[in-house]
C-alpha cells in the first residue's frame, strides 16, 4: 500500500521547528486571559522557511519542556457520567488552566461539591472522551427524544448501582475476538434517532471546545477520543490525538473496527491521505489489562512478509508514543518474567493481581476485570525488546515508542496528580480520603494513584511544535513530578559536558536526543555515549520539589542468537544517600541533589547488536496519596480505614522521569 513514512508526512528537523504561533488554534478570538504576544525572532539564515517566520516570544531553537495530559475525561464519556462527573469540555479546560473545579458528590440541586484546583497549571491537554457511547450518553441525558424514557436510559440516569456502569461496559466489551458489538437497539433503534448524526455533532462541538480553549503560545488543546475496543474484557484501547482541527468526521470506534490494525489502516486513509492538514497519532494506554493483547505480533500469524511489513510500518507511522504511567498502574516493567533482569522499582503501583499467572506466550482475556493471564508483553520495556527482535525479522520496528505519562481521569480534572493534593479520579466512586482508601471490588479504589504527566521538548507552546515533540518522540514521562531531564546519545561527547554553558547545543550538535536514532558510528572501537542531565521541579509554597536520588541508564538489546536481554546502569546519583520521610508529618529528610548530570558510555558495546537505552531518573523519597489521605482521617477523629496498616500499598514512592529511549541499529 505504500504507507509513508512519518518524514514524509511531516516535514520536521531535529533542533529547530519553525512553527506559527498567530493563528495557531484555529481561533480568531481565544477566550481566556490575556495571551503571551507573539513576536519576530531572529532566524539563522540557512533556516529560514519563509521570507518572515513569528514566533511566541518563549520560542527556544533549543527546545522549551512543557507538561500536559493527554488522557483525560469529561461527562461526555458514558462511565464518568455514570460515576456522578457533570463536568464538561469547558470546565475540564478551565480547570487545566488552573482555575477551580467542583467534584462530585453534589447536593440533589445539582449544587455544592468538592473544591479542586491544581498547583500549577498545565501547559496543554487533550480531552480524550470516549468514542463508543457518544450519542447514546447524550441522547440518555437529554431529554424530549425517543430514548429519554427508555428503561435503559432510566437506569443510566440512576445513582450509581454496579450494574449500571458494568452494563454498559460488558455491552461493548464482551464480545468474542473477531466480533463487532451492536449498538443498543433500544436507543439506537428508535425511528427519530439517527445516533451516527448525533455522534457527529457533538464531536463537532468538541473540536471546536478545543479550538476555543486553545490560547496562542500559553496553552494548547488538541482535538481527541478514546477508541475504546475491549473483546472478552481485553484492553486494547487507543487515545488519538489530533494535530490540529482538520479532523475526520465523526471518531472511529470499537463499534466498526475489531482490531487496532483496522483502525489505524482508516484513520490513515480518513486523515493522513486527507488532501487537507489532518494529522494524528494513536498512543496504547494501558497494556498491563491487555491480557498481551495489545502488543502481540500474533496478529500477524497466516499474513506474508509483506503483509506483515506493511502492518508494521502503519504502526510505526501512527503509533510514535505509548503510555506507560497512570491511575491504573505502572507499565514500564514488572519482575518475574524470565529473561529480565530483577529491578526493584518495577514494583511501583501494580494493578494486577501478583498471584495473576504468566500468559507464557498465549495471550488471555479478563485483563479490565483484573481476571486472566498477565504477559511479559504488557510491560513496554520487553515491548521494545520485542520491538528489536521484530526490526531484524521484518526490517521495520511496529514498537519504537516514546515514552508519556497522563492520568485517564474520569473526573475532568486532567492534571491533578500531586500525591498531596488528590482528590480521586473517579466521580463520586472516591470522594473522601475513607472512601478511596477502601477495596471496594477488586481493591479499588485503593490501588488507584494520581497518575502522570506528559513532558514535551518543544521550541514553543503551539500545536504545530508539541505535536512535533510527539512524532519526534522528545518526550518523556513523569509519575507526576515536574523535573526536567533531558537525555542524548552520540558518539564522542566530551567528558566534561557537565560543565559546559553549552551542554545542550552540543547535545543536538554532536548526537541526538531521545526519541531519535543513533547517527552512524564514525569510527569503529568507539562505544555510544550519553549525556543526561536532570533539575528537580521547583518549590510550590509549601510543599518544596524532592531533591534527586539518582539518574539509571536502562539497556535492552537482541544478541546474535536473537535472545533479548536487558541491564540497569547506575551511573549519577546514590541508591543509598539515606534519604527518607516521616509517616506522620511527611516531611522528608537527607541527602540529594537540585541537579545531576552525567556523561556516560556503554562499557559492553557490541556494534552487531541492535540496542535501546533510556534514562530513569528518581527523587527522594516522599509520602503517597494514601499516607496523605491516612493522616488527614487520624486529624479528623474518625476511625482509620484498615487499608492505613496494610502493608499491601505503599505508604512512600519515588516519584520518576523516564525519558523516550535512543535507539542503536547495526545497520547504520
Amino acid at each position: 500500500m505504500g504507507i509513508p513514512s512519518r518524514s514524509q508526512i511531516s516535514l520536521v528537523t531535529s533542533i529547530i521547528v519553525l512553527s506559527f504561533c498567530i493563528g495557531a488554534c484555529d481561533d480568531e478570538a481565544t477566550k481566556g486571559p490575556p495571551v503571551i504576544p507573539a513576536t519576530q525572532k531572529e532566524i539563522p539564515p540557512s533556516d529560514i522557511k519563509t521570507e518572515i517566520d513569528i514566533h511566541c516570544s518563549s520560542y527556544n531553537p533549543f527546545k522549551n519542556v512543557y507538561f500536559g495530559d493527554l488522557h483525560a475525561h469529561t461527562a461526555i464519556s458514558y462511565d464518568a457520567r455514570i460515576m456522578g462527573t457533570t463536568a464538561g469540555l469547558e470546565d475540564a479546560y478551565s480547570f487545566a488552566k488552573g482555575n477551580e473545579l467542583l467534584l462530585p458528590p453534589y447536593n440533589a440541586d445539582g449544587s455544592g461539591g468538592r473544591p479542586a484546583k491544581l498547583s500549577r497549571p498545565l501547559d496543554f491537554v487533550a480531552l480524550t472522551d470516549h468514542s463508543e457511547y457518544l450519542a447514546e450518553t447524550e441522547l440518555c441525558i437529554t431529554p424530549g427524544n425517543s430514548a429519554y424514557d427508555s428503561s435503559l436510559c432510566q437506569r443510566f440516569r440512576e445513582d450509581f448501582p454496579a450494574s449500571v456502569i458494568w452494563e454498559w461496559a460488558d455491552h461493548q466489551d464482551n464480545v468474542r475476538f473477531g466480533e463487532l458489538p451492536l449498538r443498543w437497539e433500544e436507543i439506537c433503534g428508535q425511528p427519530d434517532i439517527d445516533c451516527r448524526q448525533t455522534a457527529i455533532e457533538i464531536w463537532q462541538n468538541y473540536v471546536q471546545a478545543a479550538e476555543d480553549a486553545c490560547e496562542e503560545c500559553s496553552f494548547t488543546t488538541f482535538p481527541a477520543y478514546e477508541y475504546t475496543r475491549a473483546p472478552s474484557s481485553t484492553n486494547l484501547h487507543r487515545n488519538i490525538i489530533f494535530r490540529n482541527s482538520d479532523v475526520i468526521e465523526i471518531p472511529l470506534s470499537g463499534y466498526e473496527y475489531t482490531n487496532p490494525e483496522d483502525l489505524l489502516m482508516d484513520l490513515k486513509e480518513q486523515c493522513l491521505d486527507a488532501n487537507n492538514d489532518c494529522d494524528c497519532i494513536s498512543i496504547p494506554h494501558n497494556s498491563n489489562w491487555s491480557n498481551g493483547r495489545m502488543f502481540t505480533p500474533d496478529y500477524l500469524k497466516g499474513l506474508s512478509i509483506e503483509e506483515q511489513q506493511e502492518i508494521a510500518t502503519l504502526r510505526a507511522t501512527l503509533e510514535p508514543l505509548v503510555e506507560v504511567y497512570q491511575v491504573k498502574g505502572w507499565m514500564e516493567c514488572r519482575n518475574g518474567f524470565s529473561g529480565n533482569a530483577y529491578d526493584p522499582l518495577c514494583d511501583c503501583e501494580k494493578t494486577r493481581s501478583e498471584d495473576a499467572l504468566s500468559c507464557d506466550g498465549v495471550p488471555g482475556a479478563g485483563g479490565l476485570k483484573d481476571e486472566g493471564c498477565v504477559s511479559r508483553y504488557d510491560y513496554i520495556r520487553n515491548v521494545l525488546k520485542l520491538g528489536l527482535s521484530e526490526e531484524i525479522r521484518l526490517g521495520m520496528n511496529p514498537f519504537k515508542f516514546g515514552i508519556i505519562g497522563s492520568t485517564d481521569t474520569h473526573s475532568a480534572n486532567p492534571g491533578q496528580v500531586a500525591e498531596y493534593n488528590y482528590e480521586g479520579n473517579s466521580g463520586f466512586l472516591d470522594s473522601n480520603p475513607s472512601i478511596r482508601l477502601s477495596s471496594v471490588v477488586q481493591d479499588i479504589p485503593v490501588k488507584f494513584n494520581p497518575g502522570g504527566l506528559t513532558a514535551v521538548w518543544a521550541t514553543e507552546n503551539t500545536r504545530d511544535a508539541i505535536f512535533n515533540a510527539f512524532e519526534q518522540r522528545e518526550v518523556y514521562a513523569t509519575t507526576g513530578t515536574r523535573l526536567s531531564v533531558r537525555f542524548f546519545g552520540g558518539w564522542e561527547y566530551p567528558s566534561d559536558l557537565c560543565f559546559s554553558s553549552d551542554f545542550t547545543s552540543i547535545g543536538y550538535e554532536k548526537g541526538v536526543a531521545m526519541g531519535a536514532d543513533l547517527p552512524k558510528i564514525p569510527n569503529e572501537g568507539l562505544a555510544p555515549t550519553f549525556a543526561v542531565k536532570a533539575v528537580k521541579e521547583e518549590d510550590i509554597e509549601g510543599h518544596p520539589g524532592p531533591l534527586l536520588q539518582r539518574i539509571q541508564i536502562i539497556k535492552g538489546w537482541v544478541d546474535t542468537d536473537g535472545i533479548e536481554h536487558e541491564k540497569i546502569f547506575e551511573v549519577a546519583g546514590d541508591p543509598n544517600n539515606g534519604a527518607s520521610v516521616d509517616l506522620d508529618t511527611c516531611k522528608t529528610t537527607g541527602d540529594g541533589w537540585e541537579e545531576l548530570c552525567t556523561v556516560w558510555a556503554d562499557p559492553e558495546f557490541d556494534p552487531t547488536q541492535p540496542a535501546f537505552y533510556y534514562a530513569r531518573v528518581l527523587e527522594n523519597p516522599t509520602c503517597s496519596w494514601r499516607q496523605y489521605d491516612c493522616n488527614k482521617v487520624a486529624a479528623s477523629g474518625k476511625k482509620l480505614p484498615a487499608n492505613c496498616s496494610n502493608d499491601k500499598w505503599a505508604k512512600t514512592v519515588q516519584e520518576r522521569a523516564v525519558t523516550s529511549p535512543i535507539w542503536y541499529s547495526p545497520r547504520n
